[in-house]
């Protein structure tokens, strides 16, 4: 039996609140891949499962926002 396939691509630890980031390459069962974006703070962690469309618009989002900050 397949199993999903998840690649650890990049982590990092934002500030201030030292909130533990981790994206991931996932290639599901269905044929289908997404990114993953798992954030943990302290024991709780939030995963967003997101296709490229959403990842293009919200890294694009992110960078718009941070280039009004320098």
């Amino acid at each position: 039996m397949d199993e999903t396939k998840i690649i650890s691509l990049h982590k990092i630890l934002a500030s201030p609140y030292r909130q533990e980031i981790e994206l991931q390459h996932v290639e599901h069962l269905a044929d289908y891949v997404t990114l993953r974006i798992r954030i943990r703070e302290i024991k709780r962690f939030t995963i967003f499962d997101i296709d490229k469309t959403t990842a293009k618009a919200w890294g694009q989002m992110m960078l718009d926002w941070a280039n009004t900050q320098e």
